[in-house]
């Protein structure tokens, strides 16, 4: 992915990381047009960087999806990038019989993504240089069972990314994942904003951003503390690690987790 002189749309880029990466993009000379359910958020990222364009996208509506698609061709013909970073993540009961959480996490993690890449698969394939950015996760290599959905669409996301990058070899598109690993972000309340167990925000960002730097070409960024996770399978004791990583998910920060859902 070329670092500057981009058309870019991240969803998501109220908050958290998506924010993070739309400031770091802006700040190397790209267009930025965020986009979020919630317009304060928006808002506020607009007013700390003159310069941004935000949209309000409810990733989980296909119409809605439709519509935005629809006004960026109109208002911002030169789009060339997407980032995927709107996310959820809610802890769920298996034994419970619910799943609402569920369904919410698969539109808004999963099936928003595709839904969004096909509508602006037309504009991106007419630029000279495009690129599709996914956010998956490092528990999309080895899943914390407190999350169940939240991990099994983001393993889902990986995969897709691997299917579209193939089909899209022989067209000016490229597709490029990022493999966070724990953040400090508010995904699961604000306690996970502080929570020390986590990788600040800033390094992640930084570490991301320099990789991009390095290897334009890359098809994963994978920060160094996310390397345990994503390379699990390859370790030889995956079902060692499996056990000893959740057994240390499930008790303190199962609590500190109940309940708690996305901004």
């Amino acid at each position: 992915m070329q670092i500057s002189d981009n058309t870019i749309l991240i969803t998501g880029g109220g908050t958290g990381i998506g924010r993070a990466l739309a400031e770091a993009f802006h700040a190397r000379g790209n267009r930025i047009i965020v986009t979020g359910r919630r317009r304060e958020m928006l808002q506020q990222t607009l007013d700390a960087n003159p310069g941004m364009d935000a949209i309000e996208l409810d990733i989980r509506d296909a119409a809605d999806i439709r519509r935005v698609a629809g006004e960026l061709r109109q208002s911002h013909p030169t789009l060339n990038a997407v980032i995927h970073n709107a996310g959820i993540m809610r802890t769920e009961d298996l034994q419970g019989g619910d799943t609402a959480d569920a369904e919410d996490t698969i539109a808004t993690n999963l099936l928003g993504p595709i839904c969004l890449t096909a509508a602006l698969m037309p504009l991106l394939l007419q630029q000279a240089q495009s690129t599709i950015v996914t956010v998956s996760s490092g528990l999309a290599f080895l899943p914390g069972a407190i999350t169940p959905t939240y991990c099994a669409t983001k393993a889902a996301i990986h995969s897709y990314s691997q299917s579209l990058r193939y089909q899209l070899r022989d067209t000016p598109v490229r597709v490029l994942e990022i493999v966070p690993p724990y953040v400090q972000t508010e995904l699961t309340g604000p306690a996970h904003a502080s929570d020390p167990n986590a990788m600040p925000l800033k390094a992640f960002v930084d570490e991301v951003m320099a990789i991009i730097e390095a290897s334009p070409d890359a098809q994963e960024v994978c920060v160094d503390r996310v390397k345990p996770l994503r390379n699990a399978a390859a370790g030889g004791d995956y079902a060692a690690f499996f056990q000893r990583f959740n057994d240390a998910r499930s008790g303190a920060a199962a609590a500190q987790w109940k309940g708690r859902s996305a901004p």
